[in-house]
């Protein structure tokens, strides 16, 4: 019998789980700390896999079959089956023999940027956090390298990966692998020699992982969970009574979510220039931006199907004014946050913003503040005018990340908000938004339909806060945001 057959026998049943959310509460209510490992594989677990390109989509993106940019991103699902692992790493003789560790370093990076981050399950970095958050030791591991892993793990904050490592001589890769590749067995003999090294209590531990390749891997654990399993793993799991989940699959837009963006950007201009109209006859400017933006967000949030779903929304009435504050994932975010705060409320956006022949006169319209990010005394000059415009009662929303995020996760925060707080002598107010990414990701040309919560959090008074030391009173309203993400309020009746 097998070690990992051994190890099996001796571990109790995990108890099965049917969502994110009772596996959370598993983790929540099961043993903490650093000795408890949680490896996640890759490819169909934490990544949603990619298609094969065709020649076309090679020729648009500028990619050759054979280069190391194609290599690192049509390999993510090589571990499928035998056939195409062994080709990846026959193309990895080809295609990274002679690359240098940093040029792929940043081919990894590039392709993260790109593409990747749109695969990663929202429901692995939930999960991925909450293990974090109990403390425990968490591992990114897969049959790949770590030029596509790290990228990712960074994104997660997953500070551990077990990866096939390639040889490397004065810097080069010489496009053999160094070591035994993870493969089949490859992943439980590095976990459970890590396990070893570290002393992890593996009865005590997790793996999620999606195919039957990664059967040995699975049985090391004393929580196992197979995710989006193939048929043959979806069996053994029930029949061990092994948790299980279906993460939403990362689908490419569709033609019919071209035609609803199309309309929601009609919406949105038909819906500012009603709104100027509807409150034209009090002459008052502060009142008709409001109107624009009430009906342009109304209109474009509608006629996309994204519909919100509000808690806390007591907070977004008083105190006023106030510096809300909101975390950003998606384009989607200038429409939710004036939605949620009706009225009274402008915005500060970047100086590049301003040349768009669309946004920029509208933004101009509603009192936005531009700033130069290039410059950080342009930028601290630039902030004036957002304390003058909070002292005249008018309320600023600002992303105090600074630039959209690729997942959920909540970026470090510049202090620029926080010192336009405490010189108008204002609050700040969280603004905490869930799965806008999924509605319109990142970089994302087409909205999808869906549903976007958000929590308004109680107003936090920086009247106290000593400009010249920040960072740590910063950085406990950032986990405010974690927080929340991951302990999400429920709406009251």
């Amino acid at each position: 019998m097998s070690a990992a057959a051994q190890r099996e026998d001796s571990l109790p049943a995990a108890a099965p789980a049917g969502s994110v959310g009772e596996l959370l509460e598993a983790i929540r209510t099961g043993p903490q700390g650093p000795r408890v490992a949680v490896f996640f594989d890759f490819a169909g677990t934490v990544v949603d896999g990619f298609r094969r390109p065709g020649p076309l989509s090679r020729l648009l993106t500028g990619r050759r079959p054979h280069d190391p940019a194609h290599t690192l991103r049509d390999s993510i699902r090589a571990g499928a089956t035998d056939g195409e692992y062994g080709r990846f790493l026959q193309a990895a003789q080809h295609t990274l023999a002679g690359c240098t560790e940093d040029d792929l370093t940043a081919a990894g990076r590039a392709l993260f940027k790109t593409e990747l981050y749109e695969q990663v399950f929202p429901e692995a970095w939930t999960l991925a956090q909450a293990h974090r958050e109990a403390g425990h030791t968490v591992v990114l591991i897969s049959s790949l390298t770590r030029f596509q892993l790290r990228p990712v793990a960074d994104e997660l904050g997953i500070e551990h990966l077990l990866c096939t490592e390639f040889a490397v001589d004065g810097g080069v890769l010489t496009g053999y692998p160094d070591g035994k590749p993870l493969w089949r067995t490859g992943k439980a003999d590095a976990a459970l020699a890590f396990a070893e090294a570290n002393g992890i209590q593996l009865e005590h531990s997790w793996v999620y992982a999606d195919s039957l390749t990664d059967l040995p891997l699975l049985e090391l654990a004393g929580h196992p969970v197979a995710v989006a399993p193939d048929t043959r793993l979806a069996l053994i799991a029930a029949e061990r009574r092994w948790a299980a989940l279906a993460f939403r699959p990362r689908r490419p837009p569709t033609p019919l979510d071209a035609v609803r963006t199309a309309a929601g950007f009609a919406a949105m201009l038909g819906g500012a220039l009603l709104g100027v109209l509807a409150r034209s006859y009090t002459g008052q400017r502060r009142k008709m931006a409001d109107g624009l933006l009430a009906f342009a967000t109304r209109g474009v949030l509608t006629t996309t199907g994204v519909r919100l779903r509000v808690t806390g929304t007591e907070h977004a009435r008083s105190p006023r004014p106030a510096v809300f504050l909101f975390n950003h994932q998606s384009q989607y975010d200038i429409f939710i946050v004036p939605r949620v705060l009706n009225g009274g409320v402008t915005g500060v956006g970047k100086q590049e913003l301003t040349k768009n022949p669309i946004f920029g006169p509208l933004m101009r319209f509603v009192g936005v503040t531009f700033i130069d990010r290039t410059s950080t005394d342009s930028a601290k000059a630039s902030l004036a005018p957002v304390v003058r415009t909070l002292g005249e009662g008018l309320s600023i929303a600002i992303a105090p990340e600074g630039t959209r995020s690729y997942t959920p996760q909540v970026a470090p925060f510049k202090k620029g908000a926080f010192h336009i707080a405490i010189q108008a002598g204002v609050p700040v107010i969280p603004i905490v938004i869930r799965n806008a990414g999924e509605v319109c990701r990142r970089n994302a040309a087409l909205a999808r339909p869906g549903v976007v919560d958000v929590a308004i959090l109680p107003p936090i008074d920086v009247s106290g806060w000593d400009p010249a030391a920040l960072d740590e009173k910063v950085e406990q309203v950032r986990r405010q945001y974690l927080h929340t993400l991951l302990h999400w309020p429920e709406e009251k009746p």
